[in-house]
């Protein structure tokens, strides 16, 4: 059941230039029970007092038993004139925002028992599967279960958590990392890089019905295009779990 609870920043730094990375405690001093995939709501009120609110994945990469955290981590990016940028881009640490959760069932299933795991994502819509690397390190380890995580960014100076994701790949020989860049190479190019949008690059993995489970968060034109093209391949309804993120004013 979700609960409504107020947060306390206690660290945050720049991951790309317009995008934060934030990290909260309760000010109630209890840990966040969660499961890799949810989010969390930031609740606020417009100028004019009207309630509102805003979705954020959780991005704290916990234990991997399910145990709960006592940091919570989001990444938010900035939107023009948007109010939630008006309040989290000024937070100082220290300071309080309302929030409730966890929602969502953008999670890994208990019950899955497929081959492949197919993660496609587009800017801050790659922050559930940080939260999701100790849980992948688990399945990979006692299903020998292979993982492909396809990161679509316009450059390399907006690739969130590149670093972490490459240093996991390195660690796992069952995990492929894959940015995808849409406006050209980086400076120093690597052998696992692609050039090109996430679903231009998807036909190289040559996703298999009887093996594959596909993850697609994001962009929502990215979801719908992945979608479809996944379907083409014989993936069913049931084998592509979607996330949208919409940018709100």
């Amino acid at each position: 059941m979700a609960e409504h609870f107020p947060l306390r920043l206690a660290d945050s730094f720049m991951l790309a230039p317009s995008v934060r990375h934030m990290v909260f405690e309760r000010t109630d001093g209890q840990p966040l029970a969660f499961r890799a995939g949810q989010f969390l709501q930031v609740h606020f009120n417009y100028a004019d007092g009207k309630p509102t609110k805003r979705s954020y994945s959780v991005a704290t990469v916990g234990s991997g038993d399910g145990a709960p955290v006592q940091r919570i981590e989001i990444a938010v990016s900035y939107v023009e004139g948007g109010a939630a940028t008006a309040l989290l881009g000024g937070l100082e640490p220290g300071g309080q925002v309302e929030a409730s959760g966890p929602y969502g069932r953008f999670c890994l299933m208990d019950e899955d028992d497929n081959r492949r795991y197919l993660l496609i994502a587009t800017g801050t819509g790659v922050t559930p599967y940080r939260a999701m690397l100790p849980e992948l390190d688990r399945r990979m380890r006692e299903r020998d279960c292979e993982v492909v995580l396809l990161y679509g960014a316009r450059n390399e100076g907006e690739l969130l958590y590149g670093e972490e994701f490459e240093a996991f790949a390195r660690a796992h020989p069952n995990f492929r990392f894959h940015p995808c860049f849409s406006r050209g190479a980086r400076p120093d190019p690597r052998p696992h890089d692609r050039l090109g949008y996430v679903q231009t690059v998807l036909p190289e993995l040559q996703p298999d019905p009887e093996n594959d489970i596909a993850y697609l968060c994001g962009n929502p034109n990215m979801v719908d295009a992945a979608f479809a093209a996944l379907k083409e391949q014989g993936l069913g309804v049931r084998q592509i779990r979607r996330e949208k993120y919409i940018s709100s004013r």
